[in-house]
């Protein structure tokens, strides 16, 4: 997957801003409320987004270098974070408002949604044998993945007939964790057009009473490089802000995605089975994706009542609805805003 190229603003200005020490005395919270802007803060990585009239500006405590539209940089006056709130100077504000007022030339899409049924062929994942009906019923977490991954294809090819959905394996076979990552990679889509990677999973555990559903996101302690040094056309030295900034915006969609998913699940099984959270950790299948990534456990095959609904075929239909309804709230959101990331 190649990254478009990054232009970038007053780039001199850098080094002028460094050894300015702005004057931050404006609650961007407070502002947030009075001039239309939404705020998304993540407070373990201390960075943000700043989002209206269908434009991102993305933001890191203390530094004086913030991204527009996943696309350019420009030199403000970095945020401060005081006492778990974040101040921020007027021109800070005064250039974010400009940059906000300019036209949107090309409006930002969802041009992939990548479906991976979690294990497959020799690997059958989890795995659970019961009595039902005075017969042995082997339940594979490989066939639950595979089945809720299907119908997840379909509902998703019908509602957006001009995305590409796809699905890294749509038959019985066995596929690497690194073949996976590569399917996902290697997807191409159009300008401005971001790829999803969806990853269909079940549980086990040792402790027979274990249950629920639960949605993973990739740490954000876990660092990783999602741009192309060979397509990065501005200073060497800034590749890094560069890469941590888009990292993170890819971070918060996949949190934004996670909770989407969530409040589907709840709202078609969650009278049959119970939410386990939004939880995150350095799964080796979306870790290496350069793009907005979950994995979700639909349930335990470990305890008896939950694996005889993930057995069932209407109880994965809803399942499989929830998840739809979750992405599909995530994509109108997305296009809506014109979208977090833009990369090709």
């Amino acid at each position: 997957m190649k990254v478009k190229k990054i232009f970038l603003i007053s780039f001199f200005s850098i080094l002028i801003n460094g050894f300015i020490f702005p004057v931050n005395d404006i609650s961007l919270i407070d502002k947030t409320k009075t001039n239309g802007m939404s705020l998304y803060w993540d407070s373990l990585s201390e960075c943000g987004i700043l989002e209206k009239n269908g434009h991102q500006l993305s933001f890191r405590n203390g530094e004086n270098i913030v991204l527009l539209d996943s696309i350019r940089m420009m030199t403000t006056e970095g945020p401060e974070l005081k006492n778990n709130q974040i101040y921020v100077s007027h021109k800070f504000l005064s250039d974010a408002e400009e940059f906000f007022n300019q036209k949107s030339e090309v409006p930002f899409k969802v041009g992939a949604i990548l479906i991976d049924a979690g294990h497959g062929g020799k690997d059958p994942g989890a795995l659970k044998t019961y009595k039902v009906n005075g017969k042995d019923v082997t339940i594979r977490e490989k066939d639950i993945n595979l089945r809720v991954a299907k119908m997840l294809y379909e509902r998703l090819h019908a509602a957006y007939p001009q995305k590409q959905i796809i699905l890294t394996r749509s038959s019985d076979v066995f596929l690497s964790l690194g073949e996976r990552t590569d399917i996902a990679n290697n997807v191409k889509v159009g300008e401005n057009e971001a790829v999803l990677f969806i990853s269909i999973h079940v549980n086990s555990s040792l402790n027979k009473s274990s249950s629920g559903y639960e949605v993973w996101y990739l740490s954000p302690g876990y660092r990783r490089t999602v741009l192309d040094k060979s397509s990065f056309s501005g200073d060497k030295n800034l590749f890094e802000i560069m890469n941590v900034m888009l990292e993170e915006e890819y971070t918060t969609e996949s949190i934004m995605i996670a909770k989407f998913i969530m409040d589907g699940l709840q709202a078609q099984i969650g009278k049959e089975s119970s939410p386990r959270g939004i939880r995150a950790e350095e799964w080796f299948v979306v870790k290496n994706s350069n793009m907005p990534a979950v994995l979700i456990e639909l349930g335990f095959v470990s305890n008896q009542k939950e694996a005889l609904l993930l057995n069932d075929e209407k109880y994965l239909k809803k399942a499989t609805l929830g998840i739809y309804n979750g992405i599909t709230a995530f994509v109108t959101h997305f296009e809506r805003s014109q979208g977090f990331t833009a990369v090709k």
